[in-house]
């Protein structure tokens, strides 16, 4: 029996498994999912979460039951190429005739002394049930700070204002404003919106380092203290550890360097999926979807002893959202803001919720 193991059941892992059950997969081959979490949770939500507008089992979707998907459970502590093995922490290593890292990503801390302690994270499930915790512990008239004026602390930042409209609000960002890479028309829409619901925007903020209730400006002449009760930290990601020490070709941001078969080139049984692996577009669920689609095409190809034929990933679109009842989007070269792309959102997310579950 041949063995593929799908290292992380999130967005890509998962989209591997559902092509590969769906597409004839031979009878001798066995997938095995690994994860540390008995369901998948969906990370383009776990901003909800922290703000509390929405409760933990609202972003869990269930792994597939197929007879053909075996799910251990275990933290992945290192991979090891050369001899097929994936290390666990306290338990046996498992070994693999062919493998998806579908690992995802974490905070980058761009090596700001006390960011990685005091910045709160929305990264992982478990970081984001804490971050919930002090974010509603806040008394009233209190200050959250978000640094990164991304997507990810826009959405923070505006979930967080639906659900503690007595706290004071701000986003620092090093940029010229909040979604910079976005048109300008989209990025002043949300800073409009960001306005008239008392959230403060601080634009070219040079963090330098963070300390417990406060966070370190450093300007041309001297160095600003700013005081933040909690601060939650959106400001970079980078693929997780185990991949990290992976000794293979990587791109600047440290993602795995793949052939166009999405193989690692010296290792060809081994395909790399989502926020770890180095893709011409920018980390996403809908790119990780979209790949573990093809990975899964390459595999049953060469199971078939075909040449596998790939299409270039064509991504729909960004969406983003401001609380329930507003968000923004880009759908090609289009930005389309207001209450249509909030919808879009949710109906998406419906998907998300109920394709495996």
């Amino acid at each position: 029996m041949k063995r593929f193991v799908v290292c992380g059941g999130g967005y890509g892992g998962l989209a591997i498994i559902d092509r590969l059950l769906a597409g004839g997969m031979p009878e001798d081959v066995e997938i095995v999912l690994i994860d540390r979490m008995p369901f998948q949770g969906l990370k383009t939500e776990y901003y909800a979460l922290a703000a509390g507008t929405v409760t933990d089992v609202d972003i869990r979707v269930a792994f597939p039951k197929n007879d053909r998907v075996r799910i251990h459970y275990g933290q992945i502590t290192s991979i090891d190429l050369d001899n097929k093995l994936i290390h666990l922490h306290e338990d046996d290593p498992i070994s693999y005739d062919q493998m998806a890292i579908a690992l995802g990503c974490t905070d980058r801390y761009h090596g700001i002394t006390g960011a990685e302690e005091f910045g709160n994270s929305i990264q992982s499930l478990s970081s984001t049930r804490r971050t919930y915790q002090l974010l509603n512990d806040i008394k009233p008239y209190g200050q959250m700070t978000v640094v990164g004026g991304g997507l990810s602390g826009v959405e923070m930042a505006a979930e967080l204002r639906e659900s503690r409209p007595d706290i004071n609000i701000r986003i620092l960002d090093r940029g010229p404003r909040v979604l910079s890479s976005f048109p300008v028309k989209l990025s002043n829409y949300v800073s409009d919106w960001f306005n008239e619901h008392e959230v403060e925007l601080r634009s070219h903020i040079n963090v330098c380092q963070l300390e417990q209730g406060v966070i370190y400006n450093r300007r041309e002449q001297d160095t600003e203290a700013i005081q933040s009760d909690v601060t939650v930290w959106t400001a970079g990601i980078q693929p997780v550890k185990p991949v990290q020490d992976l000794n293979v070709p990587k791109d600047p941001q440290g993602r795995v360097l793949l052939n166009s078969y999405h193989q690692i080139e010296q290792y060809p049984e081994v395909f790399v999926v989502g926020d770890c692996a180095s893709l011409p577009f920018s980390p996403s669920a809908q790119a990780a979807g979209a790949q573990g689609e093809q990975i899964a095409d390459v595999a049953l190809a060469l199971w078939k002893g075909e040449t596998p034929k790939l299409g270039r990933i064509k991504l729909k679109g960004v969406l983003g959202s401001l609380g329930k009842k507003s968000g923004f989007g880009m759908f090609g070269k289009r930005p389309m803001v207001g209450y249509v792309p909030r919808v879009i959102k949710s109906g998406v997310l419906w998907i998300s919720k109920n394709h495996f579950g």
